[in-house]
């Protein structure tokens, strides 16, 4: 009798370690910003940011007028063409000053 017990056990035991375990994400997933605010914004940043904006983003699509879109909707825009591209996170910064800053 104690050993169809314990058999039992040790099956039961295999049988609930070897189940499929549900997986639950209980944090949310970490997202980039743009950090722009800790650039420098110079007229040089500004000039590399026009260039890479026309050189690198012409590649795929018609350019966008600066304009177009607000601060505030350029992150996404710049962050999810950024994987796009084999841009650093340097260089899309200085895409995205050019972008948002007025000219001076």
């Amino acid at each position: 009798m104690k050993s169809s017990v314990l058999i039992g056990l040790v099956f039961l035991s295999v049988v609930v370690g070897c189940a499929p375990k549900k997986v639950v994400v209980t944090e949310a997933p970490v997202v980039k910003e743009i950090a722009a605010e800790k650039l420098e914004i110079t007229a040089e940043v500004i000039a590399e940011g026009k260039n890479l904006y026309t050189t690198s983003c012409a590649d795929c699509h018609s350019l966008y007028e600066k304009e177009s879109f607000t601060a505030e909707q350029w992150k996404p825009i710049v962050l999810r063409m950024q994987k796009n591209t084999k841009l650093s996170d340097l260089q899309r910064e200085k895409i995205y000053a050019y972008l948002t800053t007025p000219q001076f």
